[in-house]
């Protein structure tokens, strides 16, 4: 029994030491008792600085020539940047960029002016692409009978001036509606001629389906997106008034199917970079199907691993894109995260897209060159012409340029919605 007392009196002497000592250095091991009460820096003022000592390799300039096939730059539409074309060229000199893609060069005279002062004026470093006229279904065209050939004519007419593929925004499942308000799904019936006439040209279509998945949920604190939300109100697509994503991607997929001709870009990685098993489904059941990493690096560097295997598995399906605008210093932040292995680093839209950070992927040489380049110059070299249906002489491939202008019926720029 004394010796059990010895003990207990020994164990409450060092607990008061030890209590003793906290006092006198002002360290403490519970939490202060106001500390959720002065929480108060607003999430916009929250800025913190990694304190990770972590290896930092800056790419000033892409390791191969580089095609971006996913730029708004100087675009019809007013998407994208404004940036003197020479000026344009010169960042691109510097940073090795070879061609960038301006894919909103929508039709008719707005497509024309892109050709006349950007394809025709720098050959070989800026391609356009056309868009559907979405005016022809809210002014009830949707209906007539000859709807499906305005739709192939345009998409000839805009071809024959210099355009080199089609580009759908994700208005169209969207947004695009009929005369009566109904939405038009991305697999009606009436647009199957166009993807037809798109095989036959052999010019690619990039579609843009859907959204980040984020943008599907509520507007609340578990949104990893809010704060871009809160900006974008518009860029919700949460409520009954919207198809599902996965609705969505069923009416892609179906379109996708019954084209197996026609080459589709899936823009920002398949449209679902947060589900990159879907992704990797979507390459094996459509072999049509081409995708890239426009906008979208960001999701892609916080799951490196997962990423990289697909960018390692399907290295020749996939390209280069950004769609982040035309600074340098956006583009140096890709090139550092495709080539380096780099570790918590911000992606280049930080933290627009969410609070995380990124990690290289640091791809083996044959990989980078096939992404930057390879695959794009492939895809464009496979243009045929602008066929029976309009006025031949355009150029081939990405140094094409453009030919005379078609009088073909049906295509006016009537400055409508794109």
């Amino acid at each position: 029994m004394t010796e059990w007392i010895q003990t207990a009196l020994l164990c409450l002497t060092i607990f008061a030491a030890a209590g003793g000592t906290a006092q006198q250095t002002g360290i403490g091991y519970k939490p202060a008792t106001d500390a959720d009460s002065k929480k108060t820096i607003l999430l916009k003022d929250f800025q913190p600085e990694p304190a990770l000592h972590a290896a930092v390799h800056e790419i000033q300039r892409a390791k191969f020539p580089v095609i971006d096939v996913h730029t708004h730059t100087n675009d019809a539409v007013g998407i994208g940047d404004r940036v003197d074309p020479k000026e344009m060229i010169a960042r691109m000199d510097r940073l090795n960029i070879k061609t960038i893609v301006i894919l909103t060069g929508m039709w008719g005279d707005k497509l024309q002016t892109i050709i006349d002062t950007m394809v025709k004026s720098y050959p070989g470093r800026f391609v356009v692409f056309t868009q559907f006229d979405w005016t022809k279904i809210s002014d009830s065209k949707i209906n007539d009978p000859n709807f499906s050939q305005l739709m192939v004519r345009q998409i000839d007419d805009s071809v024959a001036r210099g355009a080199r593929g089609l580009k759908v925004l994700k208005e169209l499942g969207l947004g695009v509606r009929d005369a009566s308000g109904k939405l038009i799904t991305i697999d009606d019936p009436r647009l199957d001629p166009a993807w037809e006439e798109c095989g036959r040209l052999s010019i690619p279509v990039f579609i843009h389906v859907a959204d980040p998945e984020a943008f599907f949920h509520p507007i609340d604190a578990r949104n990893e997106r809010y704060e871009e939300l809160i900006e974008h109100p518009d860029w919700s697509f949460y409520g009954p008034q919207f198809p599902s994503m996965r609705e969505l991607f069923a009416q892609r997929d179906r379109m996708f199917a019954k084209h197996p001709h026609t080459t589709f870009v899936a823009l920002h990685f398949g449209s679902w970079p947060e589900n990159l098993d879907f992704v990797e489904q979507t390459l094996q059941k459509f072999p049509n199907v081409m995708i890239e990493t426009g906008a979208r690096e960001g999701e892609l560097g916080r799951q490196p691993r997962r990423t990289r295997q697909i960018f390692m598995k399907y290295s020749d399906r996939i390209m280069f894109g950004t769609d982040e605008g035309a600074g340098e210093a956006m583009y140096q932040n890709y090139f550092r995260w495709l080539e380096t292995e780099d570790e918590y680093f911000p992606y280049a839209q930080y933290p627009l897209q969410g609070r995380w950070m990124i990690y290289g992927l640091g791809l083996p040489d044959d990989v980078l060159e096939k992404v930057y380049h390879r695959n794009a110059e492939e895809l464009f070299a496979r243009f045929k012409g602008a066929g029976p249906r309009a006025e031949r002489g355009a150029g081939r491939g990405i140094s094409g340029g453009a030919p005379a202008r078609s009088t073909t019926e049906g295509t006016e720029d009537t400055g409508g919605s794109n």
